[in-house]
């Protein structure tokens, strides 16, 4: 069931103070009398608080977790919330400033993973929990698991960071780029300040097409499209003909316009560029050495936005630190996406670790002083 919850205020990492924050949040499964079974779910770039979701409005990781599943909702309390600066529900760009009573547009504050983590504890306190049993999440969520754990080291047993960086590469930030300039460049983004009216419809749309191509693999769409045109009839020598996987990213496109503010996409990219658990606390080598949860690490081959030899590099590090580590690497022709595809695949190791250390931990309170 999805609920909201109002913050009294967040100062952020630039120094800005946002007043009445107000998070966008689900909670499935029941929270024990010991209070130690609670997991939160950290959403990728455009997703929401919907994880598990409901019969009427499936969630995004619904193959993933829900009764019975994977993440069992029936032993597991599981919390999901809509990230600050997005734009289903939490306070963003198209979010009503407190004194103006008009949208933040572009005046909104540049947020950062990290202030987006500390929403989320602070969700995670007022909803009287001390203690986490674990943070998963993929993608940008997965960027919120390794900050967790090097914020709140104390916080959570589990970590379960997926298809993700412990910090931002060149190239990723140079995809992003490319998507904050197609919308920057789109005469209705109007510097930002675009409300009522429906903004870079444009920009936005080719941002999400670029995503698309990066999300997937060259196998996978030569698989599912090959060089077929949309009309079997049409003439490749003429403008207006289409190929399939034309049509694809331009279906892609149109369906995020449909449901995502522009805003809130320029937001969520450049907190993803300054993403470094290493940021301010001497490298990442010293931010691992306060990491406390014990980590399962998933990575997915063929991932263009994340290759695996980033989260082995990490886990590396992680391993010399003498820390609790364990490392998969999933094959998939999906690439990035398989973090949201390949239940079947991810869904057991993601299982078999949480019982396995579910179990630890009831041992352990368990066990006399």
């Amino acid at each position: 069931m999805e609920k909201t919850m109002v913050l009294s205020s967040i100062t952020l990492e630039c120094g800005e103070t946002i007043r009445q924050v107000k998070v966008a949040y689900e909670t499935s499964g029941t929270l024990n009398a010991e209070r130690n079974n609670a997991i939160l779910i950290c959403h990728a770039l455009t997703g929401d608080a919907k994880a598990v979701g409901d019969e009427e409005t499936p969630g995004w990781w619904e193959g993933l977790i829900g009764p019975g599943r994977y993440v069992d909702t029936n032993r597991y309390f599981v919390i999901t919330s809509n990230v600050l600066g997005g734009c289903a529900g939490t306070t963003g760009p198209a979010s009503l400033h407190p004194e103006s009573n008009t949208p933040y547009g572009a005046d909104f504050p540049v947020v950062t993973i990290r202030d987006m983590v500390q929403v989320q504890y602070e969700l995670v306190r007022q909803l009287g929990i001390n203690k986490l049993f674990a943070v998963i999440g993929g993608s940008m969520g997965g960027m919120q698991v390794f900050e967790w754990a090097a914020s709140y080291p104390e916080m959570m047993e589990v970590v379960v960071p997926i298809a993700t960086c412990a910090r931002l590469s060149a190239v990723a930030i140079a995809y992003n780029d490319v998507g904050r300039q197609a919308i920057l460049s789109d005469p209705n983004w109007q510097c930002g300040h675009y409300y009522p009216g429906k903004g870079p419809v444009n920009g936005l749309s080719i941002a999400r097409m670029l995503g698309m191509i990066t999300y997937r693999t060259a196998d996978l769409f030569e698989y599912r499209f090959g060089r077929r045109l949309k009309d079997d009839k049409g003439d490749v020598t003429k403008f207006d003909s289409t190929f399939q996987i034309e049509s694809y990213l331009r279906y892609h496109g149109q369906k995020l316009v449909d449901r995502f503010d522009a805003n809130s996409y320029l937001y969520l990219l450049k907190a993803m560029d300054s993403h470094d658990i290493g940021r301010n606390r001497g490298g990442i080598k010293k931010a691992i050495e306060g990491i406390q949860a014990h980590v399962l690490s998933i990575a997915i081959s063929d991932d263009l936005l994340y290759p695996a030899d980033h989260q082995e590099e990490v886990v590396a590090m992680m391993e010399v630190a003498g820390k609790n580590v364990e490392y998969h690497y999933i094959d998939s022709i999906y690439g990035h996406d398989g973090f949201l595809v390949e239940f079947v695949k991810i869904g057991p190791l993601v299982e078999s670790y949480l019982n396995e250390q579910y179990v630890r931990v009831c041992k352990q309170a368990a066990a006399p002083y």
